[in-house]
């Protein structure tokens, strides 16, 4: 199985704050908690990988290391009884003689064109530089992750869109490519786009960009969640009788019934109108709020009709109710 990043199994953004943090694995805890979920194996899967995620992104220096060398660099040092050091890393308690971890890191791309242990994170332990190890050749190192933001309209949030983004680094001939914004963005969510972050360095892969998405907002729709809110008004006839009345979607215009004595802020649901459908989200629905017009100037005829329904009305009380 391949393993999960950190960030993802918490849910949270790789700049995501010490508190967002301990929310999101509070909220995750809870939920996949063995207590609330006796007898389920995957939930408790979840829950080991969401306190190791907690052990090491709560934890400034791990976090740091784990954001410069991935899982490897979260571990710890310990002695073992007959006085061996070694070094721990992962859920699963993978170790090492501290002897043979300078070899290990510069495998995995360690060091940044110098022995990883000359500063930095573990320069605490390894004093003097890897304990007067032989220099190495520098290894490879990736690149850095870079982060820019798009600005999307309402629709291409919602449906989708495929935008040409300048990825070249200052100062470097314009180089554009076209990315697919998937349906159902939101404001703030992250784009991930491989390979074009900075170049690394020895030979080692380019970080990637992240496109932030800015979502502006619609004169009429409002998003909730999956679903798309809409105010809709209406006539006091159509809202007494009942009608059939268009109203407009992100796909075209559709017909709904307004069912005879709708109310002013009744909601009515138009299904699979709202977010497409995506990845493993359903589509979500319209959800069309009526309000209904009263005619702010009446002439002498519409007065008088008024008048009429007003006497035969006369024993309906709205307000009766509140008498009680």
């Amino acid at each position: 199985m391949a393993k999960r990043d950190l960030y993802e199994v918490l849910g949270v953004s790789r700049t995501a704050s010490a508190d967002e943090v301990k929310r999101a694995y509070r909220t995750l805890a809870k939920k996949y908690h063995p207590d609330q979920n006796r007898g389920d194996a995957d939930a408790e899967t979840k829950f080991k990988e969401v306190q190791h995620a907690y052990s090491v992104l709560s934890d400034k220096d791990k976090r740091a290391r784990y954001d410069q060398y991935g899982e490897i660099g979260a571990g710890d040092f310990h002695t073992q009884p007959g006085g061996q050091q070694v070094y721990s890393w992962g859920p699963q308690g993978q170790q090492i003689n501290v002897e043979d971890l300078e070899d290990l890191f510069s495998a995995f791309g360690g060091g940044g064109g110098a022995s990883p242990f000359a500063g930095g994170p573990f320069a605490s332990f390894f004093r003097g530089g890897g304990r007067g190890r032989r220099a190495r050749r520098a290894a490879p190192t990736r690149g850095q992750d870079v982060r820019r933001r798009i600005n999307l309209s309402f629709e291409q949030a919602i449906q989708g869109v495929t935008i040409e983004v300048d990825v070249s680094p200052a100062g470097r001939k314009r180089e554009t490519v076209e990315v697919n914004i998937p349906p159902g963005v939101e404001d703030g969510q992250q784009i991930r786009v491989r390979g074009k972050g900075t170049s690394g360095s020895d030979g080692g892969p380019p970080g990637d960009m992240y496109l932030v998405a800015t979502v502006r907002p619609h004169p009429h729709y409002r998003r909730e969640g999956r679903n798309i809110a809409l105010e809709v008004p209406v006539t006091v006839a159509e809202a007494a009788l009942g009608a059939k009345i268009d109203v407009p979607t992100l796909d075209g215009e559709v017909t709904l019934t307004i069912p005879p004595g709708t109310s002013g802020g009744s909601k009515l649901r138009l299904r699979g109108r709202g977010v497409p459908a995506h990845n493993r989200a359903g589509a979500g629905d319209l959800i069309v709020t009526v309000r209904v017009v009263v005619p702010k100037t009446l002439d002498e005829r519409q007065k008088q009709l008024f008048e009429e329904l007003a006497a035969t009305l006369e024993n309906a009380n709205p307000r009766a109710e509140l008498a009680k």
